[in-house]
């Protein structure tokens, strides 16, 4: 009897490791279809069998499944990737050709464009921020002055906060309209941007899979303009009114998109007139927050995920009820990182899961304003909330780094105290 393989399309720093080994778990043989290996360094660590190839190539991919199945039982196929969301509509595409579980293309090809989204959602009267699409400077300047100051902009299609920014005034606007358009940024399609007002208020990332709210994750971002996250909480702090509320606004965002198969992550705020959709995403969360549902109520979304993929039942019980939380360590400048420490000794604090480096001593500096900006992160869980950010307090005041600017960006500056260490915020609305 062939070797049943689960195939896994690219991969994610954060999440990729997780579902090889949730694969293994389940007596799968995960095999990796990849255009670059070397961007995922638990591939060659856990010594997956990896394929390289162009995955934004459907004929490729399936060319090389079809190869697969003369020696192994495909189960199923999954794919996800912190580099392009368009990577999931192919998986989708892919899952169809072989007749394998899968949600439906059109549905995840309408959320991977920001606009075609959001136009779904506003005629299924989903509260939104306003918005408008535009195609260049002259276009994004008149849709700011028609929705008014401050805005957001950002591509139309993207992922991981890439190439969104605030934009506060007319020169960050067109500062940020020149780098989008002028040949700075990587697009996958067409040039298109959309310009949005600026929902003000606490962020939230809600975890769904299938029709089913598993629950609320508090979300901090660094400072503006840009938004990569800081600090994850699950669960969030909110009162059983306001959960109610956030899950009411998801569960019809499903409705509006045809989504309710498999995984997905909703972001919103919550405004004034209540929760306000920021962005529908048809995967599970990249910032750890399956990590976070894990630890604190015992729901492995990620194995749940692999058995719906390979056609067997899932199950959502909540195990236990503890609080857990993740910190993001982001450098407060470019430079040369001279030497980085602490995370052995911040691994050793009690309640501490996981203490990360991302990089090394000696290592050079660029911040693009998204998740690529983070440069470890540390994991904590307790019985409640005020214990488990007590913890991460406590772990990320041991981790140090000290940094020496570029040359040309003025007088060299050291740092041992990184904005990495910075107080943890009040989440409180």
């Amino acid at each position: 009897m062939a070797r049943q393989a689960l195939i896994l399309v690219e991969g994610d720093r954060t999440s990729g490791l997780l579902y090889v080994q949730a694969a293994k778990r389940l007596g799968l043989y995960p095999i990796t279809l990849v255009a670059d290996p070397a961007r995922y360094d638990y591939l060659a660590a856990e010594q997956v069998e990896t394929i390289r190839v162009a995955t934004d190539d459907l004929d490729a991919l399936i060319r090389e499944c079809s190869g697969l199945r003369d020696t192994y039982d495909i189960a199923g196929i999954t794919g996800f990737t912190d580099l392009d969301e368009s990577v999931s509509a192919t998986v989708v595409k892919l899952c169809r050709h072989f007749d394998l579980p899968g949600p439906n293309p059109a549905s995840i090809e309408r959320c991977c464009d920001k606009f075609a989204q959001r136009q779904l959602l506003a005629d299924a009267g989903v509260p939104m921020p306003a918005y408008r699409l535009a195609a260049n400077a002259a276009e994004v300047e008149s849709s700011a002055a028609e929705i008014g100051l401050p805005v957001i902009i950002k591509p139309a299609v993207g992922s991981g906060s890439s190439g969104v920014r605030l934009c506060r005034n007319a020169d960050e606007i067109a500062e940020h309209t020149t780098y989008l358009l002028g040949g700075k940024h990587i697009w996958r399609s067409s040039p298109r941007i959309l310009v949005e007002e600026f929902a003000q208020g606490p962020f939230y990332s809600v975890e769904i899979m299938g029709n089913e709210v598993v629950g609320v994750v508090a979300v901090d971002f660094g400072a503006p303009p840009h938004f990569v996250f800081r600090n994850t909480t699950f669960p969030a702090p909110l009162r059983d009114d306001e959960h109610r509320h956030i899950a009411d606004v998801s569960l019809s965002c499903l409705r509006a998109l045809g989504l309710g198969w498999g995984p997905t992550n909703i972001e919103l705020r919550w405004t004034k007139r209540g929760p306000v959709v920021i962005e529908v995403n048809p995967r599970l969360a990249g910032a750890l927050e399956p990590q976070l549902v894990h630890l604190a109520c015992g729901i492995d979304l990620i194995t749940e995920h692999i058995k719906l993929v390979i056609g067997e039942e899932w199950d959502l019980r909540r195990r236990h009820s503890q609080t857990a939380a993740a910190w993001f360590l982001v450098p407060d400048r470019d430079g040369t990182l001279d030497w980085i420490d602490g995370d052995n000794r911040a691994s050793a604090v009690p309640g501490v899961v996981e203490a990360k480096l991302y990089v090394e001593s000696n290592t050079r500096i660029v911040r693009k304003g998204d998740y690529r900006d983070r440069i470890g992160h540390i994991v904590a869980v307790s019985p409640s909330l005020a214990q488990t950010e007590a913890i991460l307090q406590r772990a990320v005041d041991l981790i140090n780094w000290s940094m020496t600017s570029f040359p040309n960006l003025g007088e060299q500056e050291e740092s041992a105290t990184p904005s990495g260490n910075a107080p943890m915020k009040d989440r409180a609305h």
